[in-house]
């Protein structure tokens, strides 16, 4: 097992990256779990593949597990749902020093973080991540949150977790395009920072998505790593640096928004066009070397991945596009930053990009 500290002022804890994690969850868990009733979030999918096996755990430890089972998908994360979910961990009678359990990808990461950062003025969870996404990126640092009409992600709060629990096993049972999807965060620690990162990815990628264990072990524990370093560093975004964290998400937003935040596209995809989109725009405006934008590309095509937003079909121009991003959290005094590439590994943070430039950018690209 891996543990990575996150040594944030005043709420460290610990991400533990291994398998049989949720077997051993009171285990895991000890001096955390308080009554006899835990409170635990999840949506149904999770809870059938996961839901014994939780339930089993806690019942060997002295527990009984009390369910709050959610619809999956996207449209999970919004207002009606925070307030019944408050409404139950209300009824449920839990206290500020008790634990509440997120079981699930960063759906229900965000929404149980966001109640428990609101409920009674900030109570303790724990991150169970059962997403390659979650374990990778949403399940650490601490950014809760819930969608609106206006956008993704735009009422939320920065409340960090007791604990997370990356148990490896839950891979092993996720269709390959959520694989996948949870694959574009862990290329983005290469393409932030890293360039000896993406070139692993290059070589084992294909080998994670297959099922390689070890190579599912390695890439979260190093994601992990390096997101908790900058989470470390800037917690709530104020340095530039955790900014650099969002590489892809401007662009993946906004196909997100443009598509209905539903199963068409789902985020980590977004994302992955997003990078392609960002890498291809510091191309476009000479900041890296069109061969190293066109590799990002090729390698997510290699994987499987959508890699042209041309194939999404849809029914819009660069200009509606960069309309959603005027929602975006970045956001400042009207001007949006841009996380761009000076090459792989070299993202900055640019804030003198006009969204009329990036409109016409758009054009082109949907045009393919």
């Amino acid at each position: 097992m891996a543990v990575i500290p996150v040594d944030i002022a005043g709420r460290p804890y610990e991400v533990r990256v291994g398998t049989g994690l949720l077997a051993t969850l009171v285990e895991q868990c000890r001096g955390k779990l308080r009554k006899r009733r835990v409170p635990i979030v999840t949506d149904a999918r999770v809870h059938a593949a996961w839901g014994a096996v939780v339930e089993n755990a806690l019942h060997e430890g002295g527990h009984e597990a009390v369910w709050r089972i959610l619809p999956a998908g996207e449209s999970t994360k919004s207002w009606e749902q925070l307030a019944a979910l408050v409404d139950w961990l209300l009824a449920e009678e839990v206290e500020r020093g008790d634990h509440i359990l997120a079981l699930g990808g960063g759906v229900i990461g965000d929404l149980t973080g966001f109640a428990a950062a609101i409920l009674k003025r900030g109570c303790n969870f724990i991150q169970l991540p059962t997403s390659l996404l979650a374990q990778v990126d949403s399940s650490v640092g601490g950014k809760t949150a819930i969608n609106t009409p206006a956008g993704k992600n735009l009422v939320g709060a920065f409340h960090q977790p007791s604990l997370v629990l990356a148990d490896l096993a839950v891979l092993d049972t996720l269709p390959l395009r959520e694989l996948q999807a949870g694959y574009a965060e862990v290329v983005k620690y290469g393409l932030l920072g890293d360039a000896d990162f993406f070139a692993w990815c290059d070589e084992h990628g294909p080998a994670l998505l297959e099922g390689d264990s070890a190579a599912r072990e390695y890439a979260v524990a190093h994601s992990v790593a390096t997101k908790a370093r900058i989470v470390n560093e800037d917690e709530r975004e104020t340095l530039g640096l955790r900014a650099l964290l969002n590489l892809g998400h401007t662009f993946g937003h906004a196909l997100e928004a443009q598509t209905g935040f539903g199963e068409r596209l789902l985020h980590g995809e977004a994302v992955a066009l997003g990078m392609v989109l960002a890498a291809r725009f510091s191309a476009h405006r000479g900041l890296m070397p069109r061969a190293s934008a066109e590799h990002v590309a090729q390698h997510l095509a290699s994987v499987g991945m959508a890699s042209e937003i041309s194939a999404l079909g849809l029914n819009c121009d660069g200009a509606a596009l960069t309309a959603h991003m005027l929602h975006d959290k970045k956001m400042d005094a009207g001007t949006l930053p841009f996380v761009l590439m000076k090459g792989i590994g070299q993202a900055f943070l640019a804030k003198d990009v006009a969204l009329d430039e990036v409109a016409a950018f758009l054009d082109e690209q949907l045009r393919g």
